[in-house]
């Protein structure tokens, strides 16, 4: 008769996405932060000495302190974000810790909000809203909350990365002028698009 592993535990640092929380309780012995509040660096470290994988957020430092507690029993970290900034990567890499990330995951969507907020501040959405939930709109009128037009504006932009250039292609559609910065040159296609 064959038997069973038992599950890995897995330590979530913060609330994720409910279908996301749901199928790792499927999958493994999940340990979730439903406080959803920033772990402390003891949280951290004590954490780090009873799971097999540490699932951390961008917002979670994880350096050599918490690292040097950690035992022999972590063997994966796989970080909910794109970058592992807060991650002492070489620390982890020297204790056979395996560190992964979930990049390409929030391009689009971060483009998205990026657009959000361009459109946001000449338009003066923020205000309208306000408002509208305050009932000071009385009507239409010619010039109420005219704000301004972005279409032929310039925009800058740093770094023509994934996210970069997400952003460039909608501020393009809405007709901005598109200046960027890059440590390299971006390929040509992309170039050619700008």
């Amino acid at each position: 008769m064959p038997t069973s592993r038992p599950k890995l535990k897995v330590i979530v640092t913060r609330r994720l996405p409910e279908p996301v929380e749901t199928r790792m309780s499927e999958l493994f012995d999940v340990e979730l932060n439903t406080t959803d509040t920033p772990m402390t660096v003891e949280q951290l470290a004590d954490a780090a000495t009873r799971c097999d994988v540490l699932v951390p957020t961008i917002t979670d430092r994880i350096d050599g302190r918490i690292l040097a507690r950690a035992g022999d029993r972590m063997r994966l970290i796989a970080q909910f974000g794109v970058g592992v900034d807060n991650i002492d990567v070489q620390a982890c890499v020297s204790r056979g810790i395996t560190v992964t990330n979930t990049p390409n995951v929030l391009t689009e969507d971060t483009a998205d909000m990026t657009m959000a907020l361009i459109l946001s501040v000449p338009r003066r959405i923020v205000d309208g809203v306000g408002a509208m939930q305050s009932g000071q709109f009385a009507g239409w009128s010619p010039t109420w909350m005219l704000g301004r037009r972005i279409y032929g504006k310039r925009l800058g932009i740093i770094g023509m990365g994934r996210i970069g250039a997400a952003v460039a292609r909608r501020a393009r559609a809405f007709g901005l002028q598109i200046h960027y910065h890059n440590r390299k040159p971006v390929r040509e296609a992309l170039a050619q698009e700008l």
